[in-house]
């Protein structure tokens, strides 16, 4: 028998003037995509909703703290790293001035603002999320 395990985790494209919140992923062993250019968000703790789960993250990588209603599009994909777990990719925006308030955490070797076009050419950025990100632009929600 096996078993659902369900949401899993999220992703979060925040999107200010053409371009995309972004972090160097750490460059460590054992670390899926070794220094790739990432978006905010990670894994499910508890029983925490995909909006919980993101905004937690962001909270946690970013010291950004961003209410639902920011959230402006979602989409569920198979998870890429939890076989049979689903994951919610969710698009948004962000203010410059909200871009003030960004105190990394300690994921991460560093953060930027990369233009949109860079990120889902960039052969450093992590794949699967530059074809998610495209999906939420297509959308026309922005």
């Amino acid at each position: 028998m096996t078993t659902d395990p369900g949401f899993v985790g999220a992703k979060l494209a925040l999107i200010g003037a053409g371009r995309v919140l972004t972090c160097l992923r750490d460059d460590r062993e054992g670390l899926p995509f070794p220094g790739f250019w990432d978006l905010p968000g990670g894994g499910r703790e508890g029983s925490e909703s995909p909006e919980d789960c993101v905004l937690r993250e962001l909270h946690e990588e970013f010291g950004l703290v961003l209410p639902k209603s920011r959230l402006l599009w979602r989409r569920d994909y198979a998870s890429e790293h939890v076989p049979g777990g689903r994951a919610a990719f969710f698009g948004g925006r962000i203010a410059p001035d909200e871009l003030d308030g960004v105190v990394f955490g300690d994921e991460g070797q560093g953060w930027q603002m990369m233009e949109i076009g860079i990120f889902v050419a960039h052969d450093r950025a992590v794949p699967y999320l530059r074809k998610r990100l495209e999906d939420f632009l297509s959308a026309g929600v922005m």
